[in-house]
């Protein structure tokens, strides 16, 4: 099983489209997938229509009255599974504090989902108690980055963060929302590869991923063809050989 969260210190960068995207693609190429939204926006679950059952409840699962495993829910779609989110997310750091205030919880309820190839984590934005649980957990933090000065200034400190505590190696980044006429968004680009922690291939800015919450769907599932799926399954096919190989 590999565990896969996408995260950014700040929102609105693309991290919940790109899991969802992920997790599609993943999927198709015949891995069993479970995603776990774990964003108290629940974008994520927006995306696949899912709702969380009514008798279960993030609390129920952090208090030991729940396993993890009753609270993952069928998508639509063959090979995905998702535990969706439920508004009790919104407190999950408290949760965890009262739980010991464990680093490692999350990756011990994982450890009981050996079934599924690929778990994908679309995690909520800044430092916490539970950000710490998901990069734990993870063997890679992926990190989508717009080509901004503040995006930039996110990723520095980010970057540090993880330095401070021992795991940049499972940081690896991806640029997303590019507009390729920019020349600041070029620059920063360029500039940022020398880091080494950024695949080569980007997503751009694109209206069918915007669409993605209209079809209630990934992308390829209802624009297969398009340039925003061609951008989606090349970044992705770059990331799976980088985590596997």
């Amino acid at each position: 099983m590999f565990i896969a969260s996408l995260y950014n210190l700040k929102g609105g960068v693309g991290k919940t489209a790109s899991c969802v995207n992920f997790a599609y693609m993943a999927a198709k190429d015949g891995y069993k997938v479970l995603l776990w939204d774990l964003d108290p926006q629940g974008a994520a679950s927006y995306y696949y229509n899912v709702q969380p059952g009514v008798k279960w409840s993030i609390k129920k699962i952090i208090g030991n009255e729940l396993s993890l495993e009753e609270a993952i829910m069928n998508t639509s779609y063959e090979n995905i599974d998702i535990i969706p989110a439920d508004i009790s997310a919104r407190k999950l750091d408290m949760l965890l504090e009262e739980n010991n205030g464990s680093k490692k919880y999350l990756k011990h309820l994982l450890k009981k989902l050996e079934h599924y190839d690929f778990v994908f984590i679309d995690c909520s934005p800044g430092f916490s108690l539970l950000a710490d649980n998901v990069f734990y957990a993870s063997d890679a933090v992926l990190m989508p980055v717009i080509p901004t000065t503040l995006s930039v200034r996110t990723y520095e400190i980010v970057k540090s963060y993880f330095e401070e505590k021992g795991m940049l190696d499972k940081m690896m980044c991806f640029f997303t929302m590019v507009d390729v006429r920019k020349n600041m968004h070029n620059d920063v680009m360029q500039e940022l590869f020398k880091d080494k922690r950024f695949f080569e291939y980007y997503i751009p800015n694109l209206s069918d991923i915007e669409k993605m919450g209209i079809h209630h769907a990934p992308v390829e599932s209802f624009a297969p063809n398009s340039y925003a799926t061609t951008c989606y399954r090349a970044l992705w096919r770059e990331i799976k050989e980088g985590v596997l190989e």
